[in-house]
């Protein structure tokens, strides 16, 4: 872990106390993995909107597997490529109920083998759910991360590697979290609030070398 990095989490979790993921899953495993499969191309706000009534009638993996064709996709029409978000959510849901007794699996690859989670989704879950950390590499995690120069890609899986080097795991979903209130708050990517950032005197784009 270098300097830098240590400088940044301080910084972070200095301004950033607590820190929470934008999905209102209510701690639910299930319900993450589906609003997080939900979340691709939409906000967390959009998702968690459409949760109450979608949860009410689909608890569980099997009630979301065995829906009808175009039932689910009333639940979910706001959200935004709903035809194929429906789609990946039945097949992955059919998959946890074959495969894994209706139980969501914690092991990278048991988690890529559903339908519509790729590695952003499963280090979410990951994280969020088993503990074990995770990089979620979404826009604000590799703009920022860039940016700061913790990082020298602009692609999620490079990004994801190089900051799992520097960021212990057991703060990788903290820091992720915090990552996303930041780029809201301070490092916005069209305007950036470089004179009110906590962590400017550390940022690379003003001349710091990590």
């Amino acid at each position: 872990m270098n300097d830098t990095a240590v400088r940044v989490l301080e910084a972070l979790y200095t301004v950033y106390p607590e820190s929470a993921c934008g999905l209102s899953y209510g701690g639910d495993p299930f319900r993450l993995f589906v609003m997080a499969v939900l979340s691709a191309q939409c906000t967390d706000e959009r998702v968690n909107a459409v949760s109450g009534p979608l949860f009410e009638r689909f608890p569980d993996a099997r009630s979301m597997a065995d829906s009808a064709p175009g039932e689910l996709e009333k639940y979910i029409y706001t959200v935004g490529l709903y035809n194929s978000k429906a789609e990946a959510l039945r097949t992955a849901c059919r998959r946890l109920v074959d495969v894994y007794d209706g139980v969501l699996p914690s092991d990278m690859d048991s988690l890529l083998s559903l339908r519509g989670v790729g590695r952003k989704v499963a280090n979410l879950l990951r994280g969020d759910i088993f503990g074990l950390g995770g990089i979620v590499a979404d826009t604000h995690c590799i703009r920022i991360s860039r940016r700061i120069g913790l990082t020298s890609a602009a692609d999620p899986l490079t990004t994801e590697r190089e900051l799992s080097a520097v960021i212990p795991v057991e703060y990788q979903s903290g820091f992720c979290h915090r990552m996303v209130m930041f780029g809201r708050e301070y490092c916005i990517a069209r305007s950036p609030r470089c004179g009110e950032c906590p962590v400017s005197a550390l940022c690379a784009k003003n001349g710091v070398k990590a």
